[in-house]
């Protein structure tokens, strides 16, 4: 009887070490794509991993599918891990999540990351804004999608924007698809560059061809009056300054041609 016991201790560290791994003990990493979670089919981009400096390995996996990408190693400041994909087709659009791996357990997966891929739909839906596109701060703006043709959900992409496009159900207002999406009250944060996609609810994450883009300008008018203001008192000075000066050597000319 006596190999038993560690066997059992054996397979009881086993099934402990598993339970570790499953159960995720680590804290989860942090998931973002680059240039941007929208991207045009067959357009690159580069899916990132960070977790702990002390992280051996990275992992990442779509939703749906069993086989995880290949395990890649951390890369400089040795906290992150890369995964790149040349050209995006839209098999790889969909739901992704990461691990890190440390010791002898992985992490608990991140929050998800939805890859959308453009192009799907060839038409482009339009994007207004009102009341306009130069705004100051405060104000209540909105930026309106509409499509033609059948639309189940607008999507809103800011450029270089760290979070997650907007998403809308679109309205049937007498066969024009449309979506208002509220930004009110603005801040400055809210200036940039906007798209507007749709998409149908049997392919959520293909979406179509973009709009044209949408510039916000977020501008304080009132700190801007107050910069013109200095400039124009700068200026009057400045002449002032100089006219006294010009008086100055008149009169000084006219003392010396007298004596």
């Amino acid at each position: 009887m006596a190999p038993v016991l560690p066997a059992l201790l054996c397979l009881g560290l086993i099934v402990g070490l598993r339970t570790q791994v499953q159960a995720g003990t680590l804290r989860k990493p942090t998931i973002w794509a680059e240039p941007g979670s929208v991207v045009t089919r067959g357009s690159p981009v580069t899916i990132w991993c960070q977790g702990p400096p002390n992280a051996n390995s990275f992992s990442l996996n779509k939703e749906g599918t069993l086989a995880p990408w290949n395990a890649q190693p951390p890369v400089e400041p040795w906290d992150r891990a890369s995964f790149f994909i040349k050209r995006v087709t839209e098999q790889q659009a969909g739901r992704y999540h990461c691990s890190h791996f440390i010791g002898v357990n992985w992490s608990e997966p991140s929050e998800p990351l939805e890859l959308l891929v453009a192009g799907r739909l060839r038409d482009s839906p339009s994007l207004s804004v009102q009341p306009g596109p130069s705004v100051a701060p405060g104000e209540n703006v909105t930026l309106l999608c509409q499509s033609g043709n059948r639309t189940d959900t607008f999507l809103l992409s800011k450029e270089e924007a760290a979070h997650r496009p907007l998403r809308l159900r679109s309205q049937d207002q007498d066969g024009q698809y449309q979506a208002e999406f509220s930004l009110s009250p603005v801040t400055s944060a809210h200036g940039g560059t906007y798209r507007c996609y749709r998409s149908l609810s049997t392919d959520p994450y293909l979406l179509s061809q973009p709009s044209e883009p949408l510039a916000l300008v977020v501008s304080d008018y009132t700190v801007q009056n107050l910069i013109r203001m200095g400039l124009a008192a700068s200026v009057l000075l400045l002449l002032g300054i100089l006219l006294c000066q010009a008086r100055h050597d008149h009169g000084g000319a006219r003392d010396k041609a007298r004596s």
